[in-house]
C-alpha cells in the first residue's frame, strides 16, 4: 500500500516520519526550539556547524510539513521568529527519547535537558 502527502509517495508511515524529521539538522532544530520562540540567529548559535543556507532550507521544509511556524514582523530590521506548532509538539517526546537513547549509547547518566547543548535555555 502507498500513501500520499504533500505530493510525495510513501510506502510506510515510518518513511513519512523520517522524511519530515530525518537528517542531521531537523531533529536538532526541533530540540533547540522545544517550547521556545527563537529567532534565526539564536537557532544558528544553538546549532554549531550549520550554515545559514542549510538552516534556512531545513526551516522551510519543517514549515511546509506543518511542524514549525514562522512569523515575520514588518519591522526594520526584519524580525522573524520560529516556534513549534501544536502538531510539531507531538514530536518532542520522540526527540527526548532519542536524546535519552543517545545518552545511554554514550554512557551518559545526566538528564535529557542538561546534557544536550542544543537545548536553548537549559544548562549543558
Amino acid at each position: 500500500m502507498t500513501y500520499m502527502k504533500n505530493g510525495k509517495t510513501y510506502h510506510c508511515p515510518v518513511e513519512a516520519a523520517l522524511d519530515v524529521i530525518g537528517g542531521k539538522w531537523k531533529p536538532l532544530i526541533l530540540w533547540a526550539l522545544g517550547d521556545n520562540v527563537l529567532r534565526f540567529n539564536m537557532l544558528q548559535k544553538a546549532l554549531p556547524g550549520v550554515n545559514a543556507k542549510m538552516l534556512t532550507k531545513q526551516l522551510r521544509e519543517l514549515e511546509e510539513d506543518g511542524v514549525i511556524r514562522r512569523k515575520a514582523y514588518p519591522e526594520v530590521p526584519p524580525r522573524v521568529e520560529y516556534t513549534i506548532t501544536d502538531f510539531g509538539k507531538t514530536l518532542l517526546p520522540i526527540m527526548e527519547a532519542l536524546c535519552n537513547w543517545g545518552a545511554q549509547y554514550l554512557g551518559i547518566e545526566e538528564t535529557a535537558t542538561s546534557r544536550c547543548p542544543t537545548k536553548v535555555g537549559k544548562k549543558k
